[in-house]
């Protein structure tokens, strides 16, 4: 367990190296830099004062230059200063982080909590009209875009019955108040979660379904929802845990849309603000972040394979 861990944790470091290269890449591709802003916001800088601000902050050096000094200095623990907020950047993505873990972890449990029974109740008479309720429950969460369900969401919620916030955090008011606001984020993160997450459950578990020691179990006269829970869904849970696994990344990188919709200051908005205004560290940071969160749900979900699964070992391989 723990050399497999290890050698997962070591692919999760090299995988991250080459974001950070792709991610600083594009970055560095961009038109413009702080520096030209600096120089158009204030008309005292000539253009030798921005090249000599190039130079002083390694601007004019080359990519390579540029990126190798950056990565001593990120490993060092130094991620740099942001330019919007004239803060270091660990400082920012902190707070920021947490918002989003609350949020994501939120929406994820609801989605997960809510998949589970819908997808069973499609799974136990297919083609029925519970299952074609799901199915089409399922199919309009898939279709709406997240940005407009959150229209849909503020223009029918906050806008006409007035009865939840349209965005932002509550500067006071405790718990009750952040609690408010967070409800219609969630739930638009949480329904083309439900959609996908069902959908899939209730294939996997019309699959088991038909599998031999299923129909065993039922000519042993075991009920319908004992089989259902207690063997068919089990052998199902292996490919769902790598669905769930996968798609937990995407949730986290999907909320960088209901954020800024929602204005909910989380680290998606903060990646949208920082691109936006050419904050090249912030926006930098936040990318890995995002990405390292994603490799660790995947590694998160092998690691609950074995618990599932006793045919697979701690090396990933099957017995």
């Amino acid at each position: 367990m723990t050399a497999y861990v290890t050698h997962r944790l070591l692919q999760t470091l090299v995988v991250l190296l080459l974001m950070s290269v792709a991610v600083y890449g594009l970055i560095w591709l961009m038109p413009g830099d702080p520096i030209d802003l600096m120089v158009s916001a204030n008309p005292d800088l000539t253009a030798a004062d921005g090249a000599r601000l190039r130079a002083l902050y390694g601007l004019d050096r080359p990519f390579a230059e540029r990126y190798l000094a950056w990565l001593q200095a990120a490993l060092g623990g130094d991620l740099g200063y942001s330019r919007q907020y004239a803060r270091p950047v660990l400082e920012i993505v902190g707070p920021r982080m947490a918002n989003t873990l609350i949020l994501v972890g939120l929406s994820f449990v609801a989605s997960v909590a809510l998949a589970f029974p819908l997808g069973l109740i499609a799974a136990r008479r297919p083609y029925s009209a519970a299952d074609n309720a799901v199915n089409l429950f399922c199919f309009a969460g898939i279709s709406i875009p997240p940005f407009w369900l959150a229209l849909l969401l503020i223009m029918a919620f906050s806008v006409g019955l007035g009865w939840l916030p349209a965005g932002g955090v509550p500067a006071e008011g405790g718990l009750g108040a952040e609690a408010a606001h967070l409800v219609l984020p969630v739930a638009t993160l949480t329904l083309g979660s439900v959609a996908a997450y069902a959908r899939f459950i209730r294939g996997e578990t019309i699959a088991a379904l038909r599998l031999d020691f299923v129909r065993t179990a039922q000519a042993k006269g075991a009920t319908p929802w004992r089989v259902l829970t207690r063997h068919a869904l089990r052998n199902a849970l292996i490919p769902v845990v790598t669905v769930i696994g996968l798609h937990f990344g995407t949730v986290f990188s999907g909320a960088l849309i209901t954020e800024t919709m929602f204005a909910y200051p989380g680290m998606g908005k903060l990646i949208y603000d920082s691109i936006m205004g050419n904050d090249f560290n912030l926006a930098l940071a936040g990318l890995l972040l995002v990405t390292l969160i994603t490799l660790l749900s995947n590694l998160a979900a092998d690691l609950l394979y074995v618990r599932l699964d006793p045919r697979v070992n701690y090396e990933g391989a099957r017995t």
